[in-house]
């Protein structure tokens, strides 16, 4: 006698081989596609803003000043002459000491203007304290060829031609709104029962702003720093107008002494543009941990 056994749909479905599930990307991640597109994205950008830097370090190292027309040719005669003409016959050490005066000038006396006046509107409610804003902002509305003229009778008059204190001054006319503007929407973000505890404590106003809030705003006083040293250390029509010495020159008025009426030596300009960028470079090195930190929490209220 046989006996049948018959299987039921539902034991064959569980003897069947069940195919593995497909891997289901979390939540936030990327494609492999999406991964590289955006790595390719960033390479090609990379690329973009370091080529310019490259090719001025390149004609830096042709010994002519024509070999920016033929720059396949300074491939077999690259040279360090032009940094060593450079240092040794011009005056490049008083250029350097008179940009680190005026940029530095700059950014310590623009901080403190810019950071008690934001933090002043931030906090105080003073008549007329948004209008005292809008002027502020409509300061830079003006061109500096109309500025120019006004601000030479005043310096003319207070004795401050062909004096640091008085570029310094300049430039903090353009410094000190933006970094006004950029600081006060940095303290908007800052509580106030920070201000109160300080209060409590027995601290004053400027105490408390002092001790409190200024350790709270170094990214912002980084990024307002930053703007007030790079205004101050490639501006020109300023620093040509009001520097009469050529020993007081900045580094913007001097390359122009590389260039005359019917001339230009370009491999002078270039190599001295790579040395100039290097002051620069180490500032941004030394405050680049907060320039994001304060750009995007100083936006967040206005």
């Amino acid at each position: 006698m046989s006996t049948t056994t018959l299987e039921t749909p539902a034991a064959a479905g569980d003897s069947a081989v069940h195919p593995k599930p497909g891997k289901v990307r979390r939540r936030g991640e990327s494609s492999l596609a999406a991964t590289l597109a955006s790595h390719g994205v960033l390479v090609a950008a990379s690329l973009v803003a370091l080529f310019p830097i490259a090719w001025l370090v390149f004609l830096s190292l042709g010994p002519d000043k024509d070999d920016y027309l033929h720059p396949g040719r300074i491939w077999d005669k690259m040279t360090f002459d032009n940094y060593a003409f450079v240092l040794q016959n011009t005056s490049f050490f008083d250029w350097l000491k008179s940009t680190l005066v005026v940029s530095l000038g700059t950014t310590l006396i623009g901080v403190v203007i810019a950071a008690t006046t934001g933090y002043a509107v931030s906090r105080m409610r003073f008549p007329g304290y948004r209008k005292f804003m809008w002027v502020l902002l409509v300061t830079q509305m003006f061109p500096v060829a109309v500025l120019m003229v006004p601000m030479y009778q005043i310096l003319s008059e207070l004795q401050l031609i062909d004096t640091y204190l008085g570029l310094i001054l300049v430039y903090c006319s353009t410094a000190v709104p933006y970094c006004a503007w950029l600081l006060k929407g940095y303290f908007d973000t800052i509580p106030f029962e920070i201000d109160e505890a300080g209060r409590v404590d027995g601290l004053s106003p400027f105490g408390t702003f002092l001790r409190l809030i200024l350790p709270l705003a170094k990214p912002g006083l980084a990024v307002a720093g930053f703007y007030s040293f790079i205004t101050a250390f490639g501006e020109v029509a300023f620093a040509s107008t009001f520097l009469l010495d050529d020993t007081k020159y900045t580094f913007a008025v001097g390359l122009q002494s590389f260039v005359s009426e019917h001339d230009a030596q370009r491999n002078l300009m270039a190599a001295t543009a790579v040395l100039v960028a290097i002051p620069v470079s180490a500032f941004f090195y030394l405050v680049q941990k907060n320039l994001v930190t304060g750009l995007t929490a100083g936006g967040t209220k206005g």
